[in-house]
């Protein structure tokens, strides 16, 4: 039997879900980051101040902020005077990271069309790894996170920033009516596409609980690993080191 992945509810080939990923995040490039403001009320910028805060980028470091797409993590990293490589699958969402950076006046940032499976860069290269909201549309996870302690020095570390499963009482049941009935709609209204955001809500179903993928973090091979919950869980910040 052939191998199948998740891409949200179905369960599909391996490579079909790559293509079908990268065809939504083309779909919604241009509107991404209107629409993270519209679906979390802005949440998300105060959970990415939160995410960098817990990354402590240091003047000179080098970091690989993959799935980086639109330069939100990488823009708040370079201004503490990290060297950032943004690295994304998907050459459109890079193009919009590179156009907010020209008109924000950003410069020093390398940006690098990269498969997080299969990363082309030399082992131990850099002093962390960061990943926001993109690990769960990764067709192997495990094969990322493997390519991520590749290709981070001894001391390094790993950070993760994702949805998860909120575990407050009363607020996953409001959470879900959300998600599932409302973000398809707000996706229609403002990006015309309601098919990739009724894909993002699923596939944050279909991602792993922190347990679970705290132990895939381990299994490939980072130490001290950590969950540190948001809103219950409904957003995390997984961590690692390499040792």
């Amino acid at each position: 039997m052939s191998e199948k992945v998740s891409f949200g509810y179905e369960d599909v080939a391996p490579e079909e879900k790559t293509e079908r990923v990268g065809a939504v995040f083309s779909n919604v490039a241009a509107k991404y980051d209107v629409m993270n403001d519209a679906m979390s009320g802005g949440l998300h910028r105060l959970w990415k101040d939160r995410f960098v805060r817990r990354v402590k980028p240091q003047p000179g470091e080098a970091i690989l902020d993959m799935a980086g797409g639109t330069g939100d993590i990488a823009f708040r990293m370079a201004a503490r005077g990290a060297e950032v490589t943004v690295a994304d699958i998907n050459q459109d969402m890079l193009d919009v990271g590179i156009e907010r950076a020209v008109e924000r006046g950003i410069t020093g940032l390398t940006w690098s069309c990269q498969n997080a499976e299969e990363l082309g860069y030399p082992r131990r290269m850099f002093d962390a790894y960061t990943i926001a909201f993109g690990i769960r549309n990764v067709t192997r996870i495990d094969k990322a996170l493997a390519e991520a302690h590749r290709v981070l020095k001894h001391g390094g570390r790993f950070l993760c920033l994702e949805f998860s499963t909120t575990e407050w009482p009363g607020f996953k049941e409001i959470y879900d009516l959300y998600s599932h009935k409302l973000v398809p709609q707000i996706g229609k209204a403002i990006a015309g596409d309601e098919a990739s955001y009724r894909y993002l809500v699923e596939s944050i179903r279909r991602f792993p609980p922190m347990p679970e993928f705290e132990g895939m973090i381990r299994q490939a091979g980072f130490s001290n690993t950590r969950v540190e919950p948001i809103m219950g869980g409904l957003v995390a910040i997984h961590s690692g080191w390499k040792v």
